[in-house]
């Protein structure tokens, strides 16, 4: 009997109607609705599209079918889509009123309409209507014996044009497979433009035919060729995605002068004998390509004809390989010091009438600005490119903030003001390591700004920024997803989707939907793993990786000297990931002690507590034949230690005195282990 109500219970449990809140929608549409009903599928379901598309739409319903039939296991008799109007009868139906055209301000609005036994998209352009199957996507919702719909209505557009991710592929290389899977990640993520890092102080990325000795040089044979760059740019286009290339100058300039010293700004002093001479314009090189991290004096020289003509020709090859509007050309960290020591460049700078390096910076740039022009591009730069004599066609693009000694959003503030269009990265630093709360709350439009809806509109929206110096592309998705997937809902969602605990419990789906894409969060956690325990059980290393996350900011490359581009980033703490697994569940379960101190709830804390010290004494056993553990094991222990006394504080029995406890609980608050910190840190200090 008791078996029947289960199987009675469960009948009732399938058939029980979605709500709202129960959808794991991410970025959250501006206005859903879920009425009684379901829309089953079958493998008779079939797609058909109307009006007057761009051909990517035949690929992205075809991209859509896979992941449906893939995700449900169900055997649909639909294959390939590639032409108009095959199926008229078709139980989805796809309308499509014009081309879209990749680029900003283009209609992305759709509407979705699930009935019981029909389902309509409409869409102003293709865009839109990629967008819409993501959706459907993820409406799927299955009981025991089937997949289905929920009935519904939604009406969709994003509320920021420029929905962007930065990739740095100069720091460490990161190969077209990486690319492409992360081109998918943002086209499930509804974002629109990748910005894409190729050229910085550690490596030029791009094959150049005129010029060979960059990639002969400066590439360390790590490169892009041309024909993988277009493949590249037409994966993106056929995914709604526009690409922004960039190439960095005048400073992080170490790459491009180890091929052409000879437009770098260092005076070389040759001593021979008792006489010394200082050669401008030699083709000696005192350049390299450069092995860590951080801001180099290395600097183009903008007295120097011959620095113009070769960014022409480099922009001449370049530029046709990328046909969107913007190209992207750094401008940023330019410390100036190669320029203030060299005579030559400071009699250029009077001759000029410039009185500072930042302004002798804007002459630089706007001599990029007609080399760009020529082939239609429009020019954008780090926010250090801001001066009253910079061209109001420029895009500042916004990153600095209290780290850097600037109010946040100022800098985007005083580009709107001045005229200029802006995106915003500062606050969306994702390899910063910081807590998905930290991106997710920050918004594009200043809170409190006085800002006229003219200025507004040149906030165009806002960008993730993936540096890689400490990021290989076995721990790159790590770094970007899913904590992206957050960002793009700032980027999309109504200004007013704020609540953390559903962002959290819609990320966790999507988090593991992104794998289907070939994404790699999820999976490489355990191939670093395996590598640090010697291919032993990863089970309590695992549990263990769950109260830690990387240090933050970028404590954990002291100096940008303790770990080179070519350092193993094989090691615990690249196991590791902001908002650690476990510490919001024990942050949840203090909270619910603290507030009511039943025996359950005790319970609940205490097993975390026997779970680590049990998790010590394992890794102890582990590191036996594993070397790479035996740097976690004292953190390790002092977690060990805190939880056993805490065990004793739960139950009144605790001998320590205050001050002793407190230093105990302190002890979990280090960062001198592994390049990681214990997330619980916080939740043990309530406790005492």
């Amino acid at each position: 009997m008791k078996y029947l109500f289960v199987l009675l219970l469960a009948g009732v449990t399938a058939g029980a109607q979605v709500k709202k809140e129960q959808l794991n929608l991410m970025p959250w549409p501006q206005n859903v609705v879920v009425n009684d009903g379901n829309f089953t599928l079958t493998k008779n379901f079939k797609v058909n599209i109307s009006g007057n598309p761009n051909p990517r739409i035949f690929g992205g319903v075809t991209r859509f079918l896979r992941r449906l039939d893939g995700r449900t296991g169900i055997f649909f008799e639909q294959g390939f889509i590639t032409k108009l109007n095959e199926f008229p009868n078709a139980e989805l139906q796809i309308n499509c009123d014009k081309s879209g055209k990749i680029g900003l301000y283009e209609d992305e609005s759709y509407s979705l309409d699930v009935k019981a036994n029909k389902i309509t998209i409409h869409a102003t352009s293709d865009l839109g209507a990629l967008h819409a199957l993501e959706t459907l996507l993820q409406l799927l919702q299955n009981d025991s014996k089937s997949f289905y719909f929920p009935v519904s209505q939604i009406s969709d557009f994003p509320r920021f044009t420029w929905r962007g991710l930065m990739l740095d592929a100069s720091r460490h290389f990161q190969p077209v497979d990486v690319v492409k899977r992360n081109i998918d990640g943002l086209a499930a993520m509804k974002m629109n433009v990748f910005h894409w890092h190729l050229v910085d102080d550690q490596g030029w990325r791009i094959e150049t035919k005129k010029h060979p000795k960059l990639i002969e040089l400066a590439s360390d044979g790590l490169y892009y060729t041309q024909e993988e760059i277009r493949n590249i740019v037409k994966y993106a286009d056929e995914r709604g995605i526009l690409i922004v290339p960039e190439i960095d100058v005048p400073g992080h300039g170490s790459a491009i002068l180890t091929a052409y010293p000879e437009i770098g700004s260092k005076v070389i002093t040759l001593t021979g004998g008792t006489s010394e001479k200082n050669i401008q314009g030699t083709a000696i090189s005192t350049y390299g390509i450069e092995r860590n991290a951080g801001i180099f004096t290395p600097t183009l020289d903008p007295s120097n004809p011959k620095t113009y003509k070769i960014l022409s020709e480099l922009f001449d090859e370049i530029c046709p390989l990328f046909p969107g509007d913007y190209f992207h050309i750094g401008g940023d960290e330019n410390e100036g010091k190669d320029w203030d020591a060299n005579p030559k460049i400071q009699e250029f700078k009077k001759k000029h009438n410039l009185k500072t390096n930042h302004e002798l910076q804007t002459y630089f740039t706007m001599q990029l600005a007609p080399m760009l022009k020529k082939h239609g591009k429009q020019l954008m730069g780090w926010e250090e490119i801001l001066t009253k004599d910079l061209s109001k066609e420029a895009i500042v693009h916004s990153w600095r903030g209290p780290n850097e000694g600037v109010a946040a959003g100022q800098s985007l503030v005083d580009a709107v003001k001045k005229g200029y269009k802006t995106v915003l990265s500062n606050g969306y630093y994702i390899d910063l390591m910081y807590p998905v709360a930290s991106h997710y709350l920050n918004d594009p439009m200043p809170k409190g700004a006085d800002l006229s809806a003219e200025e507004k509109a040149r906030i165009l929206g806002g960008e993730a920024t993936m540096w890689t110096e400490l990021t290989t592309p076995t721990t790159i998705d790590s770094r970007i997803w899913p904590r992206t997937a957050a960002i793009a809902e700032r980027l999309w969602s109504a200004e007013t989707v704020t609540d953390l605990a559903s962002m959290r419990k819609r990320l966790d789906n999507v988090s593991f939907r992104l794998e289907e894409l070939g994404l790699t969060h999820i999976r490489n956690k355990d191939v670093i793993l395996r590598n640090i325990t010697n291919n032993q059980n990863i089970e309590l290393i695992n549990e263990f990786s769950n109260v830690c996350e990387p240090l933050k900011g970028y404590t954990r490359n002291k100096g940008g000297t303790e770990y080179q581009m070519y350092s193993p980033f094989t090691l615990f703490a690249d196991a590791c990931t902001p908002d650690a697994k476990e510490s919001l569940a024990f942050n949840d379960a203090v909270t619910q002690y603290l507030a009511n101190k039943t025996e359950d709830n005790k319970a609940k804390v205490a097993s975390f507590f026997n779970k680590w010290i049990s998790v010590n004494k394992g890794l102890i056993d582990l590191s036996a034949n594993a070397p790479l553990v035996q740097p976690i094991l004292p953190l390790s222990k002092k977690l060990s230690d805190a939880s056993q006394e805490l065990l004793l504080v739960l139950d009144n029995k605790s001998t320590l005195k205050p001050a002793d406890l407190k230093s105990l609980i302190e002890q979990c608050n280090t960062k001198d282990h592994a390049d990681v910190e214990l997330s619980v840190y916080e939740s043990l200090k309530k406790l005492i």
